[in-house]
């Protein structure tokens, strides 16, 4: 008897803190959420003393440009797609702001996601007249590059990564390992082509055109958003892009950017062609309750790239083109 008291109470132990769990995460979601309608879910950080009649404004796309799932419980760091858009767009549209720099250390990511940011760059420029300026990290690859074409002004180090023009898609068979296990998977479907890429079957030659026509359809975009926001040469463009890296010399020399240095170059660019030594400051996410829990999450539940690997090997099999340079 006393051994299954102690079960029971366990299981309803257990039961209480889920339950505590799951309502602090939604107080924590709407909170974040009261906060953004009351114009306050960012901050401002002057990171450069300076002419405080106007602002350049920093913003970060650090990692794989992903589309995760926001704001939750156990979400700490990492590149958030929809609260980077949130900023972008706040930003643009302040009248303090004079021009933006984007600092990038991405090797890409998602075809929709780096589309988004690289037309929230025309947006900023053509609708709201701030013009933006690209600093390339170490990486900057893929949709890296891709956001990038459209800005005024390219910067990379020597050191960077970038290119990787092209598109990727790409997915696992292991027809063999199951056989060899004895392991078969029954499938029913309303369409020939419903399982599309799935892992425990050959692909036919039909999937092989459909798939190759969806990623030659991307890549062609790839090479009209060069094209047109670098001014070059769509059959130029097309030489270069083979899916092969740069660093930030061949870049330059390729035409891919515009000058070599660093974040403080491109700050110091940027004050000249504005005609004025504005002050300059990052914008970020508020840091609240959702981010400390978070972090302590991580204590309990791994690190968020252990989690992130997880993820992406359950989706592995999703047909999902990318941006991606996939040096991993």
């Amino acid at each position: 008897m006393k051994a299954r008291r102690w079960i029971a109470l366990g299981i309803g132990a257990f039961i209480l803190l889920f339950s505590v769990i799951t309502s602090l995460s939604l107080a924590m979601n709407t909170y974040s959420q009261a906060n953004w309608l009351a114009g306050a879910y960012d901050e401002s950080i002057v990171i450069q003393e300076g002419d405080p009649s106007g602002s350049i404004a920093l913003l970060e796309v650090n990692g794989a440009i992903i589309n995760t799932t926001g704001d939750s419980l156990f979400s700490a760091e990492g590149y958030n797609h929809s609260n980077f858009m949130d900023l972008f767009y706040q930003t643009m549209s302040s009248p303090d702001v004079e021009g933006i720099i984007i600092a990038v250390d991405s090797p890409g990511g998602g075809v929709l996601e780096s589309a988004e940011i690289h037309d929230a760059v025309i947006e900023a420029q053509e609708n709201y007249g701030k013009p933006v300026y690209i600093s390339m990290g170490s990486m900057a690859a893929s949709g890296g590059y891709y956001l990038a074409a459209p800005a005024e002004q390219i910067f990379a180090y020597p050191q960077t990564l970038t290119g990787s023009i092209g598109v990727i898609m790409s997915s696992l068979n292991i027809t063999e390992l199951l056989d060899k296990i004895g392991v078969e998977e029954t499938v029913y479907k309303s369409g020939p082509y419903k399982d599309m890429m799935s892992g425990t079957r050959p692909p036919t030659e039909e999937e092989d055109e459909i798939l190759q026509s969806i990623v030659d359809e991307y890549y062609d975009e790839f090479v009209e958003v060069i094209a047109n926001g670098r001014g070059m040469d769509e059959e130029r463009v097309r030489e270069l892009g083979d899916g092969r890296i740069y660093t930030g010399r061949q870049a330059l020399e390729a035409g891919l950017i515009d000058e070599l240095g660093t974040i403080n170059d491109v700050i110091a660019a940027m004050q000249r062609d504005l005609g004025s030594n504005y002050q300059v400051i990052a914008i970020e996410p508020k840091q609240g309750l959702t981010s400390m829990f978070g972090l302590a999450a991580e204590k309990i539940f791994g690190k968020a790239e252990q989690k992130q690997g997880l993820m992406e090997l359950t989706e592995y099999n999703q047909p999902r083109a990318m941006y991606l340079y996939d040096y991993e």
